[in-house]
């Protein structure tokens, strides 16, 4: 039957393109659905260029794939003009963007409104970012419901939610360790460096904390919570999420591409995001090629965040002490506009010309083929930011992590990964703390210096790489976890919306 589904994400890449892929998803799945993702202008033209570059020629379900936009003006926010997502914005003004989602929401009713009298019914759902609370509300007065749709894992979005809502480290012990809220008390306890620093400093009166408490309230109101983790590696996760939201859940993720799922993953994956990179997957992949196998360290800090200066100098003078090659993914630090002109006196002197010269590390300026990297057999760990898609995409690899969190939830993801799942070491935390070029060569030999903790970590990467792909392929009739709960997913909407018709004809007949 023709069924459609609305989708409304927050507006950052990291939001973005997962629910871009969970439209995918669906779409693939259900090909009777209509899937429309509503956004703003900017947003709408970035996830249509995403969603037609990604595979040529296109699957025949991105034509039920549909856009929608919602008007927006950055000026009345006091955003720069044109900015419609979170990349490079500055973090003082990342809050004006988080207050200024609820300016959407009269043109998402109007969407809503022109959808139901189109189709003579109102959307099955709306799935929901979990920034975008008020999208409750509005399934609500349309007699339909709301989905909320976390983009994260289980774990860190379990913990995101209660920081915000208890801001338990407010009542730390003297050696800045907590217990949080919801979290079983058998767990290790959480410490204050693992927050960002606008979380560490809000007291609940605070922009941010004004914000996020509502919104967290409104999203826990929603029918169900769909989550970018598979069940199996994210067993205590599950449970805490499970428990805080006191909703179905379903592990519907991790949001993969396709190629990147196969036992043997082409050599060209092909555009996950519809940016270009700095270097063209078929160069970085020759160079790769050239290194032994489990030898190439890579390094990226997502979309929105990078290094202090004085970090980046320490981090390359410790690639430089070591001996192993590496990719880098940079961008200019913090203080500095993340678009601009990369300038030489950031790195030492003359670092990218030996690095070359000897063969010995590839600096990318901009984007890196993350993909192609990951899925490369030289590629040996991962120095992430421990944003949760990048996550996914290294351990569905068996790529161990070194974790340097910088924002959001990283931190959470981080100690997941190192205490739950043993597959990361920390580097340090955040933009402010100081590092020294010895302990980053420390660091990236226990990591990749073939001893016994390198091995454990690879082994243990590998296990969680394939519960992931396990979870995500059907085979012989076996459905995996997050297929399972996809279908699951789509069956309780339907069994729901057919409840609420019976329930609401049987009140008429009582008439």
């Amino acid at each position: 039957k023709q069924e459609h589904i609305v989708m409304l994400p927050y507006m950052a890449q990291g939001h973005l393109i997962p629910f871009l892929a969970l439209a995918k998803q669906i779409a693939q799945r259900f090909p009777t659905f209509t899937i429309t993702i509503a956004t703003t202008p900017l947003n709408v033209r970035y996830l249509a260029a995403a969603l037609s570059k990604t595979s040529t020629p296109p699957p025949p379900q991105t034509s039920q794939i549909h856009f929608s936009d919602l008007p927006f003006n950055s000026s009345d926010h006091g955003l720069p003009p044109n900015t419609e997502n979170a990349e490079a914005l500055p973090l003082n003004l990342v809050v004006n963007l988080f207050h200024s989602s609820a300016s959407l929401e009269p043109a998402f009713r109007r969407l809503i409104r022109d959808i139901t009298a189109a189709d003579a019914a109102p959307p099955l759902c709306i799935i929901s970012d979990v920034f975008m609370g008020w999208a409750t509300k509005v399934a609500e007065s349309f007699f339909t419901v709301n989905v909320t749709f976390s983009t994260g894992g289980a774990y860190g979005t379990a913990a995101y939610m209660s920081m915000w809502q208890h801001l338990p480290h407010r009542r730390a012990n003297s050696s800045d360790y907590f217990t949080l809220p919801g979290f079983p008390e058998s767990s290790s306890p959480f410490h204050i460096t693992q927050l960002h620093r606008f979380l560490r400093n809000a007291d609940g009166t605070d922009s941010w904390s004004r914000f996020f408490q509502p919104t967290i309230a409104n999203s826990l109101n929603s029918f169900g919570w769909l989550c970018a983790t598979a069940a199996e590696i994210e067993p205590l996760g599950l449970t805490v999420l499970t428990d805080y939201t006191k909703r179905p859940v379903w592990c519907i993720g991790p949001l993969l591409p396709n190629g990147l799922l196969a036992r043997k993953p082409s050599r060209v994956i092909g555009k996950h995001t519809g940016r270009e990179p700095g270097v063209s997957p078929e160069k970085c992949i020759e160079w790769l090629d050239s290194k032994p196998e489990n030898s190439v360290l890579y390094i990226s800090f997502g979309s929105q965040n990078t290094i202090s200066p004085s970090q980046m100098m320490a981090l390359a003078l410790g690639l430089e002490d070591c001996n192993h090659p590496f990719i880098w993914a940079i961008r200019p630090p913090t203080g500095f506009n993340s678009r601009g002109e990369f300038k030489p006196e950031w790195l030492p002197d003359g670092f990218e010309e030996r690095m070359a010269r000897a063969d010995r590390g590839m600096v990318v300026h901009g984007w890196a083929p993350q993909l192609e990297i990951l899925s490369h057999r030289s590629t040996a760990a991962f120095l992430s930011h421990c944003g949760w898609n990048s996550i996914g995409e290294s351990l569905s690899q068996g790529v161990p992590m070194i974790g340097w969190p910088l924002a959001a939830e990283q931190g959470y993801n981080a100690k997941l990964l190192v205490e739950e799942m043993g597959v990361c070491v920390e580097m340090t935390r955040g933009v402010e703390s100081s590092i020294s070029r010895e302990e980053v060569r420390r660091v990236i030999e226990t990591v990749m210096g073939g001893g016994s903790k390198a091995v454990e970590m690879r082994e243990k990467a590998g296990g969680i790489g394939e519960m992931i792909r396990a979870a995500l392929t059907e085979e012989d009739g076996r459905k995996g976890s997050s297929l399972k709960a996809m279908d699951d997913f789509v069956a309780d909407l339907l069994s729901h919306r057919d409840d609420e018709l019976m329930r609401a004809a049987m009140d008429f007949c009582s008439y």
